[in-house]
């Protein structure tokens, strides 16, 4: 399937997807995923399969905020257990290596699919301490196996779609961040809102992981807009996003650090985002605004 957008990279964590529309009425999916953690054995390999596929079949592209890797079971980690460790890695003398190659021949068949991979806590970590780059490795070796570019993120960065309609434009910005600290047992990690919306007020859409939760969260603003029909205040939404993970540590709950720890099941999944043009009248005037709807899946 051709697809209806073309991604660029404007810096090394900002990315613009240009989108050409033929109609208003026409729309554009995204998955917005998270927290993989590909190569741990606890990782649903499967529903993460299907959800590509399905990306595939809807021309869809994803958007991944960091956490693809575990990464744990390096010489260098404290953490590092043979419990951690997939039967594909078990025997690999070249661990890295190992996780990265499985992982590209993984996903290089959605590369023409894929916006941008971004960094989290885990690759962080490795680089810290073993001075390699997984992310841009993977990114690197699903280009060369796939023939299509594959952009690499930041731990934080920005996404700006463009949809241009015969001679006018809509845009939207996402702000993506791989996400910190831990989600408290009752607030799910919805307490940083606030504060998120205060020094993120460019984002229409802000996107975390890192806590392995899944949820939706509209937040209204107050904005002072200035064009041809004048100066005047107005209010918008900015969409807070927790995609989930796709990596199950609960299982029967029998044991664990994640059951030792009286931690619960979490969402496995992550979100499809729709976006679309929708109709406003103001000041005696018709326009559209892009506008994303989110179906959170697993």
């Amino acid at each position: 399937m051709e697809l209806p957008w073309t991604v660029t990279a404007a810096a090394r964590n900002i990315h613009h997807v240009k989108i050409v529309a033929s109609s208003v009425t026409d729309q554009w999916w995204f998955l917005l995923s998270g927290d993989r953690h590909h190569d741990n054995p606890h990782a649903d390999h499967d529903l993460e399969r299907k959800h590509l596929d399905e990306c595939v079949k809807r021309g869809a592209g994803w958007i991944d905020v960091g956490d693809l890797f575990c990464a744990m079971e390096g010489r260098a980690d404290p953490r590092r257990s043979r419990k951690g460790v997939r039967e594909e890695h078990a025997l690999a003398p070249d661990y890295f290596d190992s996780i990265v190659n499985h992982a590209a021949e993984f996903y290089a068949p959605y590369s023409s699919n894929c916006i941008v991979i971004g960094r989290g806590n885990h690759e962080a970590s490795v680089l810290k301490a073993n001075e390699t780059d997984l992310t841009e490795r993977l990114c690197e070796r699903m280009t060369m196996l796939s023939k299509h570019k594959v952009n690499p993120g930041g731990y934080g960065g920005w996404v700006k779609f463009v949809v241009t309609v015969n001679t006018h434009y809509y845009a939207l910005n996402l702000k993506y961040f791989h996400g910190s600290g831990g989600a408290a047992l009752m607030s799910f990690d919805t307490l940083k809102v606030r504060r998120q919306a205060a020094v993120i007020p460019d984002a229409d859409v802000v996107v975390q992981g890192h806590v392995h939760k899944q949820w939706v969260m509209p937040l209204a603003r107050e904005r002072l807009v200035a064009d041809k029909a004048g100066m005047r205040v107005e209010h918008d939404v900015q969409y807070h996003v927790r995609v989930g993970t796709y990596k199950d540590e609960f299982g029967d709950g029998y044991g664990g650090f994640h059951v030792e720890q009286g931690r619960t099941p979490e969402i496995i999944g992550a979100v499809w985002m729709r976006l679309s043009l929708h109709k406003y009248s103001a000041h005696g005037r018709t326009s559209y605004k892009l506008k994303p709807d989110f179906f959170p899946i697993h």
